[in-house]
C-alpha cells in the first residue's frame, strides 16, 4: 500500500514536470532501484565483516532524498500538512523495506558453529592454504555422521595425542579432507580429549 501510494506520487510529480507517461512511470523507479541496490550492498558488505563502501553510503542517501523530496513535493499544494501526508508513504515503504532486508540477512545460529559463515573460535593462520574440495564440507555421504568422523580423527591423531601434542587445523582438515569450520570443531573435540588425558595422568 505504501509503495503504491508512493509510487503513485512520484508518477504525477514527474508527469507535471514535462515529462511523458512512460518516463514518468519509469523515473521513480529509478529511486527504488538505487535505494534497493545501495541497501543490498551495505548488508552483503557487513555480512562480510567489511565497511560499507562510500558510494553505496552515497546512493542510499540519494535515493531516500530523492523518494521523500518527491512525495513531500507532491504535497506542497496542500500546505504543510499535505506535505507531511505525502511524505509518510515514502519513510514508511523504506523503513519497512530496511527492515525486511535486515531480517533476511540476519545469521542463522547452527548447533556448534556459530552463525552462518563464521567459524568456531580458534587458530587461523595454520588453515589457509589447504585446498579444499567443493561439496566436501558437510557430505555425510563420504565421511558418515559426525560422530564417526570424531572417532576418525582421534584414531588418526592418537600417536599425537598420546605425546601430549595438538593437532593443527591444517593437519586435520588435509588428513579428514573436511574444511576449515568442521575442522576445528574437530579440533575442538580433540583438545577436550587431550585435556581429558592429561588429567587422568595427573590423578594417576
Amino acid at each position: 500500500m505504501a509503495g503504491y501510494v508512493s509510487y503513485r506520487h512520484a508518477y504525477e510529480l514527474v508527469l507535471a514536470n514535462g515529462e511523458e507517461p512512460t518516463a514518468a512511470a519509469l523515473v521513480p523507479l529509478t529511486v527504488d532501484g538505487l535505494i534497493f541496490a545501495a541497501s543490498l550492498t551495505a548488508l552483503e558488505t557487513a555480512r562480510r565483516g567489511g565497511k560499507t563502501p562510500v558510494l553505496a553510503r552515497f546512493a542510499l542517501g540519494l535515493g531516500v532524498t530523492a523518494s521523500i523530496t518527491a512525495n513531500v513535493t507532491h504535497g506542497l499544494g496542500h500546505g504543510l500538512a499535505g506535505a507531511l501526508v505525502a511524505g509518510w508513504p515514502a519513510v514508511a515503504l523504506i523503513l519497512v523495506f530496511e527492515l525486511l532486508l535486515t531480517a533476511v540477512a540476519r545469521p542463522v545460529l547452527l548447533p556448534g558453529v556459530g552463525t552462518r559463515g563464521a567459524d568456531v573460535p580458534g587458530p587461523v593462520s595454520e588453515a589457509s592454504d589447504v585446498p579444499v574440495e567443493s561439496g566436501t564440507e558437510g557430505d555425510s555421504g563420504s565421511l558418515g555422521s559426525f560422530d564417526h568422523l570424531l572417532a576418525q580423527a582421534e584414531d588418526i591423531f592418537g600417536g599425537e595425542l598420546a605425546a601430549g601434542h595438538r593437532p593443527s587445523i591444517r593437519a586435520i582438515r588435509a588428513a579428514l579432507s573436511i574444511g576449515q569450520p568442521k575442522a576445528r570443531r574437530v579440533q575442538a573435540y580433540l583438545d577436550a580429549v587431550l585435556a581429558e588425558r592429561s588429567q587422568s595422568h595427573k590423578l594417576s
